[in-house]
């Protein structure tokens, strides 16, 4: 076969940004007739200048154009347009093209063994923002907090106080029953947003009652349905803790969100490490622990972090080899992660405004918001517009250019496009306007890959006539969701 240049496309694409830094490396690519060669062409070597954190590689201010066909493929091309449609979770982003050329460079050692400089240095930048001495990188949210309370609990008998919604209660598989054998306590909120010290203090068990199992262990989630926890009662419940020797571990699914709306809140420049690190660092001060989830949020396409102290996380470590979660050559995934940190941590303030605009459009057309919109959830209900959701996703999904929702949860993330926030908020109101003009709506007809993306998760609302039965559906709203 013939070799080919670099596409004149692509060599601006890689060189045209401005470095932060001065530090440069050289990517060498052979000749080969692998399809590994991201569809270049073959050709003997190109070069591409990349720096610890920040990487000369030009990010597009439109993000449809962050997967070219020439370096991802078409069909990622595809993937990721549907991607900016896509309203069921932040879990759905895809890798760029820089950040997967940023993780091509990654070094390539054994993590398990601690021989992996790509990984160790993401695990002490992580922990340097949280003002934490050690960090851990892991496969998964759940697993790092099911690590987390497994290295907390030191024995049974013992309990863990949560959120009656939370995730590590309700969406972790039993873990903390299977792993810590811990028994779950599980608190409504009094006010319906979030838990205080009058809720957890007359919840604690501290005395010496054999039929009941201590408390050990009190876990928060930052944010729960996109709602931001006070920062001021995680501080007054991490007092309350401390002065009984609990344990304090905070579910960071999307911690990132909720610093990135504190840094918009105070002015703050979220490009600035120090400034990231300053939030963060008060946001998991009152914790013993976090979870800080690096595929929600900002994109990486695996991976999370716990963190703590040097004593905890080489506990934590053990416990990740028993669990079978040391990754090996992990550099590349830890590479994509701290990429995601800089490049994309910056852009959820403007995701939160795109939150901010679907809620003001869906209220000004009469659609219920079931729960505060803080950074990148909206939670709506428009049955009191006679516009049931099955309908309304019905719709959405069969739109020539669809839009996929979970229902009553709306999750905008870092890709998903202005125009599908606009569109989402125009079909509504055209259900809205058929419905008042006939008193009916159109039925739409979906093919079975579209009915299985909408009820992956969540069955249809089925036979309301039932009285007797309280749906999935109806259990979540009562509680404000939490998923």
């Amino acid at each position: 076969m013939s070799r080919r240049c670099v596409p004149t496309s692509l060599t601006a694409y890689i060189s045209s940004a401005r470095p932060f830094q001065t530090n440069t490396v050289h990517l060498p690519i052979r000749t080969s007739s692998s399809p590994f060669l991201y569809r270049l062409g073959h050709y003997r070597a190109f070069s591409q200048t990349i720096t610890r954190y920040n990487m000369p590689v030009a990010i597009p201010k439109n993000t449809s154009a962050e997967v070219t066909a020439e370096v991802g493929g078409q069909a990622n091309v595809d993937q990721l347009h549907r991607t900016s449609r896509d309203f069921r979770s932040d879990t759905i982003t895809i890798p760029t093209d820089a950040q997967l050329l940023f993780a091509l460079r990654a070094s390539r050692g054994d993590d398990v063994y601690g021989e992996d400089p790509s990984t160790t240095n993401l695990e002490k930048r992580i922990a340097k923002l949280t003002g934490k001495e050690a960090a851990l990188f892991a496969v998964s949210g759940t697993m790092t907090n099911q690590l987390a309370i497994r290295t907390h609990m030191k024995q049974p008998p013992h309990s863990v106080i949560t959120d009656w919604r939370a995730h590590v209660h309700k969406m972790e598989a039993g873990g903390i029953a299977m792993f810590s054998q811990a028994t779950t306590h599980q608190l409504v909120p009094s006010n319906g947003i979030h838990l205080t010290v009058e809720d957890i203090e007359p919840a604690l068990q501290l005395g010496d009652n054999i039929h009941i199992a201590p408390t050990k262990l009190i876990c928060l989630e930052n944010t729960l349905s996109g709602i931001v926890f006070p920062q001021d009662e995680a501080v007054r419940i991490g007092e309350l803790a401390r002065k009984h020797d609990i344990g304090m571990h905070l579910d960071g699914a999307r911690i990132w969100n909720a610093a990135a709306a504190e840094i918009e809140k105070r002015g703050l420049d979220a490009t600035k490490e120090e400034d990231l690190q300053t939030v963060l660092t008060e946001l998991c001060a009152p914790f013993d622990s976090a979870s800080l989830c690096l595929s929600k949020g900002i994109g990486a396409p695996i991976g999370s972090a716990i963190v703590g102290t040097r004593e905890f996380i080489a506990r934590a470590k053990w416990f990740r080899k028993a669990f079978g979660g040391g990754i090996r050559q992990a550099g590349g995934l830890a590479a994509s992660a701290d990429y995601a940190i800089t490049h994309h941590f910056p852009r959820l303030a403007g995701t939160h405004k795109l939150a901010k605009r679907l809620e003001e459009g869906l209220r000004e057309l009469g659609c219920d918001i079931l729960a505060p919109v803080d950074t990148n959830m909206v939670f709506f209900n428009s049955k009191n517009m006679g516009l049931p959701l099955d309908a309304v996703m019905a719709r959405l999904a069969a739109l020539p250019d669809p839009i996929i929702v979970g229902r009553e949860r709306c999750v905008l993330h870092h890709q998903i496009s202005p125009e599908a926030v606009e569109d989402f908020i125009a079909t509504v109101a055209e259900m809205k306007k058929e419905k008042e003009e006939s008193g009916q709506l159109k039925k739409d007809v979906l093919d079975q890959d579209a009915k299985d993306k909408l009820y992956r998760f969540v069955g249809p609302e089925g036979d309301k006539e039932d009285k007797a039965k309280v749906s999935e559906a109806d259990l979540r709203k009562q509680g404000a969701l939490g998923y």
